[in-house]
């Protein structure tokens, strides 16, 4: 079998697990999903070009790295985190410009001034100019609009009762019922009016603004990583990964920088002569089939000994025609230490490169 064999390391790598959040953790090999994405990304593939994937490699430590996690809420709180103006409030974009900060875990008001760090004072004016706009309106609001709604529902009330002293079809009640109609229109008018004035004069403007809270997060990092990728695809797709394999930047985190070291063609074998056995000397992503049917076993154990190692399931390629991404999920192992003999089936040998090769 014709595939690529993408030899490579990384300075450091975070292949997230996506179940993870206040610690990041990350996978120790990336998953079939990442390696796609990342070699379709350096082909210049809008759409998915089926490929078998096979990864296997190591790294030589990992660590966990603290970061900051920003978080925006829903409200702007007077008394606590950090106001700021974002860049884009119509975007989901992380941008925006600190305002302000609370001081104390509780005292603190940035309307009054009390113990806040004022980091951009226009801003800060802006803020609270918008504020004293929004007292107004609701001073308004109290002392006309809703005094008005009270005279327009007693009146609708009135004439509500008038109407049952008529007959429907008597001319009486048709003008009852118009200026009942008249009234209720007039209360949406009064009210369109109200909410157009206070999302133009208020509500537009206080949107840009917002309370972040911060807080220490952690996440793994891989270091001294070297992966070992086989790919199996259709001959158009394998040379233009071969032509572009130097677009391919990084794979997990775009800091995740790579280094290929090779993108070679590779005959792969699967017909193995009789006596033969292979021990691989990475760490990979075996299918769980394989190691149930033993295919695939472990260097010094009988067949049929159970697997040492983690499973899990791995991303490989999504489906959004519900416009959602739902992925498909491969059920496999990740261990060292396997093997392969002349019994094997469904599994390849790299014989120049002295790999064995998994397609998933």
């Amino acid at each position: 079998m014709k595939a690529i064999r993408i030899v490579l390391s990384q300075k450091m790598a975070h292949y997230k697990k996506e179940e993870t959040v206040t610690n990041k953790m990350t996978y120790p090999l990336p998953p079939f999903s990442t390696v796609i994405g990342a070699i379709h990304n350096a082909c210049g593939y809008k759409n998915y070009h089926k490929m078998n994937i096979s990864i296997q490699g190591n790294f030589e430590s990992l660590n966990r790295e603290a970061y900051t996690d920003h978080c925006f809420l829903n409200s702007v709180m007077d008394d606590r985190g950090i106001l700021v103006k974002r860049v884009n409030s119509n975007l989901q974009s992380t941008a925006f410009i600190k305002v302000a900060q609370a001081l104390k875990s509780t005292g603190n008001s940035f309307r009054k001034g009390e113990t806040i760090q004022v980091f951009n004072q226009k801003l800060m004016d802006e803020y609270l100019k918008l504020k004293n706009i929004n007292d107004e309106i609701e001073i308004f609001k109290n002392n006309r609009i809703k005094k008005v709604e009270e005279v327009i529902r007693k009146r609708a009330k009135n004439l509500k009762e008038k109407k049952k002293k008529f007959d429907k079809k008597s001319e009486e009640y048709k003008k009852l019922d118009l200026r009942e109609k008249e009234l209720k229109n007039l209360k949406n008018i009064i009210k369109e009016r109200f909410d157009t004035y206070k999302y133009e004069n208020y509500e537009k403007e206080i949107s840009k603004y917002a309370s972040l809270t911060t807080s220490i997060k952690y996440y793994e990092v891989l270091y001294g990583v070297n992966l070992v990728i086989h790919i199996q695809s259709d001959d158009d797709t394998l040379r233009d990964i071969k032509e572009n394999i130097y677009n391919l930047k990084a794979i997990g985190r775009s800091e995740d920088f790579v280094d290929i070291k090779e993108c070679e063609y590779v005959e792969l074998i699967d017909n193995f002569e009789e006596g033969f056995e292979f021990t691989s000397k990475n760490s990979a992503y075996i299918n769980y089939d394989l190691v149930k049917n033993n295919s695939i076993f472990f260097e010094k154990q009988k067949k049929g000994i159970p697997a040492n190692g983690t499973r899990y399931k791995i991303n490989k390629v999504y489906d959004n025609s519900t416009g959602k991404r739902i992925f498909s999920k491969i059920d496999v192992l990740y261990t060292s230490n396997y093997c392969i003999d002349d019994e094997s089936k469904e599994v390849f040998f790299d014989k120049e490169g002295k790999y064995i090769v998994n397609f998933n």
